[in-house]
């Protein structure tokens, strides 16, 4: 094994910035159900891993496997809001916008990507069909996804496609005038499209970040991600039955899935949903495993050598509360790869200090002195969650550290916060909801599993609800720094 010291980092905790993510990317379940054409929905929580699924997905390479993904970084949600549907009910407003976006995704890759086209005579006929169209109504075979719904752009339809408002509107219609006809539209698309998939193949679409710009209250955004959900299933299941591997991947956050509310929601939870959930120790993928992965990349001698947790950290003395250093690191995380990949990226950078350079590997004390600055880092992405959710929550946190304590009472809660004239116009047990909805703090359940009592956490179930009328409250450990906390039993 390397020198620990000669380590630059053990990756990045964004995606996009980690260069290990290819080579230590482990087979999460909802991977293989997603490659698999199992399930189609992937949830988690922000920084469970779902883009470095989405991410893996498209960057795979096979002469079978084709693949296009949508990030929405830059998309021109207002040229795709013009298309939502009248006269239909509210969940269905945006189904078939997403459908022609999808199916448009699929001709790209039908005419760009499948070198096996046409696969048979009837595939001939249709890749022509969707050929004529694509270049005829947009001027190449690989449109910008972006000025796929532009208001100017005029759609172009040949024979081949056969729409019954042809006879009305000639051969053509401005994509501003498409929702009246957006049904035929994609019937037709979707019928070429499902002809020309060469049932030896596998093909994806993919949908992330779907959650930038995401503001809880407004219902316009739910409608849209519940047209995607749908749409997906639809084209998902309408593949199947024409026996093509087609699979339309959706990457959502859990916590935003879970407000939504459409019908047949619980069939597709059950049926084609798959959560994107790391562990401890049991069941699944675990954070120890996945550090593991990254410890034998970056310090290993060979690609074969593996190097265990407990080589690298000392697990032979237990931290002051008892715990492992894994259980104590564990706890301070949200169990998500990017928060444990921070924490040991911290330890790493107390240990190249020149005071902590006796040991051979991580003990106690460079633990102990990363707790710091991960404690900010977690405050930091707090920020990006919850900021535009609930925009006085600085408020509630400085509440927190007037109390000054992990763990608290509703009582003491409530005698804090009337002391604030910041905060005087927001009940306090809706305070502590927001902060429950985020994982800033947890509640007591008595009596829980095995007659104990225990304390619920949203990011451990995202199916748990606050319990407005709970006494005791703790402050997820991973604040405690961050925010100046002690310990108190409560």
């Amino acid at each position: 094994m390397r020198n620990i010291a000669e380590v630059e980092n053990f990756g990045a905790v964004d995606a996009d910035a980690d260069e290990l993510l290819r080579e230590c990317f482990q087979d999460h379940p909802a991977y293989i159900a997603a490659k698999r054409n199992k399930k189609f929905l992937i949830l988690g929580r922000k920084g469970s891993g779902k883009t470095a699924i989405f991410k893996r997905i498209l960057t795979e390479r096979s002469p079978s496997e084709f693949s296009y993904g949508h990030s929405f970084d830059d998309y021109p949600w207002h040229h795709h809001d013009l298309q939502a549907q009248t006269g239909v009910p509210e969940e269905r407003r945006y189904f078939h916008s997403w459908k022609y976006l999808t199916l448009l995704g699929l001709a790209k890759l039908l005419l760009n990507a499948d070198q096996s086209q046409p696969w048979s005579d009837e595939s001939f006929d249709s890749v022509q069909a969707l050929e004529d169209f694509v270049v005829d109504s947009y001027g190449s075979r690989d449109p910008d996804v972006r000025q796929l719904f532009s208001p100017d752009k005029e759609l172009r339809f040949k024979s081949a496609f056969k729409l019954p408002f042809v006879d009305i509107s000639g051969e053509r219609v401005r994509v501003k005038e498409l929702p009246p006809h957006i049904q035929e539209v994609n019937r037709a698309i979707q019928e070429h499209v499902l002809r020309a998939l060469n049932p030896d193949n596998s093909y994806f679409i993919c949908f992330d970040q779907l959650d930038l710009g995401f503001i809880k209250s407004d219902p316009a955004y739910s409608q849209r991600l519940i047209g995607l959900i749908l749409a997906a299933r639809d084209l998902f299941l309408a593949a199947r039955d024409r026996g093509k591997k087609l699979n339309v991947v959706v990457f959502l956050r859990d916590d935003i899935y879970q407000d939504l509310q459409f019908e047949d929601k619980n069939k597709v939870t059950e049926n084609f949903s798959e959560l994107v959930q790391w562990h401890e120790s049991i069941g699944g993928l675990t954070l120890k495993g996945l550090m593991e992965s990254r410890f034998s990349r970056v310090l290993g001698e060979s690609s074969e050598e593996l190097i265990p947790w407990d080589q690298v950290f000392d697990e032979t003395r237990e931290m002051p509360s008892r715990q492992t250093k894994y259980k104590h690191i564990c706890d301070r995380t949200f169990l998500r790869p990017r928060d444990v990949i921070k924490f040991c990226n911290e330890v790493l950078e107390q240990y190249k200090k020149p005071v902590f350079t006796g040991s051979r590997q991580f003990d106690n004390q460079v633990v102990h002195e990363a707790r710091s600055g991960y404690s900010d880092y977690l405050l930091n992405e707090l920020d990006d969650e919850i900021a535009k959710h609930v925009p006085q929550y600085k408020e509630y946190l400085e509440v927190v550290k007037e109390m000054g304590a992990l763990q608290f009472s509703l009582e003491e809660f409530r005698s804090t916060w009337g002391r604030r004239a910041s905060v005087s116009e927001i009940d306090p047990i809706a305070a502590l909801g927001h902060l429950f909805e985020f994982s800033v703090v947890g509640y007591l359940k008595p009596g829980g599993r095995g007659g104990g009592s225990e304390y619920v956490w949203r990011y451990r179930d995202p199916r748990a609800r606050f319990n407005a009328s709970s006494e005791v409250f703790r402050v997820h450990p991973g604040f405690k720094e961050a925010l100046d906390l002690v310990r108190q039993s409560a």
